[in-house]
């Protein structure tokens, strides 16, 4: 009889690649990526030299900056057969969907597809990263028939973002608080999203194939999609009040509240939830009005009472998103595009050393003969 090997639920805990992209430090309390504190990075640094990082492996100096955006900015433009795409989608279909279905589609332009040496995935990559953020805009506001937003390349990279969301050029406070959560989601180590781009690029399958199966790993709310469960909760609470009977009424009925809790972070607030905490009260203060603060504050009160576990940064990046006026069902898409530079360089580091994925398991069935 075969001896049981131990069974990791969820393989927590288990390792499951070498990489110098980027790990959680929980001794430190540190995100590093690329050897760099990406807290201290998102304190002085830029969306873009982020970029540079995680796939140059070196912070920019001015000049690699500027050229990295003009790389990018000249990768803004779509297929027009994509906005056709786009158009033929049903009305309900979620912006996720919508995001997944344009990735996929992109394969298709690619007449490098088979190649995975290193100069053409990251050519791939910047490609890649010039064109997210069209997708996510526009097939968000065509499958709500709304006409599409061309891009504006006398804007930064983030302005540009923002701008095709909203429809209006961000002041220069929402600029700097959108790229900040930009640069906060850009990258984090190992969850299901990066770990399932790694196993589709581990079969040596292209780099649009593992981003399509990462959209559809992140669009879960168990992971990327609880950034809108917070904004949902949070209006549908309205008061400081009714927010805590909320959460104290979840609580009673054992349902998981989203924006609280994360596998890493377990007996402390996630760092990145920090840092969006600060860019919520600065909106607040411009704007005059707290209320989403000061609900936020309560709800985590609570929770830390109630059930001692803190925020993560889905908690506070979505009301964030709700004072610069994002519409909810992109928050996640933004997740996915800031995210889609660190996915890049987890299937480039993939392709670059490969060993394909190929787990057992803890078999729980019957052994049964026929006759």
């Amino acid at each position: 009889m075969e001896a049981k090997e131990k069974f990791f639920p969820g393989l927590d805990g288990v390792v499951a690649a070498e990489t110098k992209i980027s790990f959680l430090d929980t001794i430190q309390s540190e995100i590093v990526i690329q050897g760099y504190d990406l807290i201290k990075l998102s304190q002085s640094k830029e969306y873009m030299d982020i970029v540079h990082l995680l796939l140059e492996e070196s912070l920019p100096d001015s000049a690699e900056k500027e050229a990295l955006e003009k790389v990018l900015k000249g990768e803004y433009k779509i297929p027009g057969e994509l906005i056709e795409i786009f158009k033929q989608l049903p009305g309900n279909t979620h912006p996720m969907d919508g995001l997944r279905t344009g990735i996929s589609a992109l394969a298709g332009y690619d007449n490098k597809l088979d190649d995975r040496s290193l100069p053409v995935n990251k050519g791939r990559a910047y490609q890649l990263l010039g064109m997210v953020p069209n997708v996510v805009a526009n097939s968000y506001r065509i499958i709500q028939q709304m006409e599409p937003i061309r891009p504006n390349e006398d804007l930064s990279y983030s302005a540009n973002f923002f701008y095709m969301i909203t429809g209006r050029v961000p002041s220069l406070l929402e600029e700097k608080i959108f790229d900040r959560s930009l640069v906060l989601y850009s990258e984090h180590e190992m969850p299901n999203s990066t770990f399932t781009a790694r196993v589709i690029a581990s079969t040596h399958s292209d780099l649009y194939g593992a981003l399509t199966g990462a959209v559809a790993s992140l669009k879960g709310n168990l992971h990327g999609g609880a950034n809108e469960a917070v904004m949902y909760m949070l209006n549908e609470a309205g008061s400081v009040e009714a927010f805590e009977e909320l959460l104290e009424m979840k609580m009673m009925k054992k349902e998981k509240i989203m924006g609280f809790g994360h596998r890493v972070y377990m007996k402390k607030m996630d760092p990145r939830a920090l840092m969006m905490k600060e860019a919520l009260k600065e909106l607040c203060d411009v704007k005059g009005d707290h209320l989403l603060y000061e609900m936020c504050e309560a709800g985590e009160r609570v929770m830390e009472r109630e059930k001692g576990i803190y925020p993560n940064l889905d908690y506070y990046a979505a009301p964030v998103y709700w004072m610069l006026g994002i519409p909810i069902p992109l928050y996640t898409p933004i997740f996915f595009s800031a995210r889609t530079v660190g996915l890049c360089a987890h299937v480039i580091e993939q392709h670059a050393n490969n060993r394909l994925f190929r787990p057992r398991v803890h078999y729980t069935g019957e052994r049964r003969v026929f006759n």
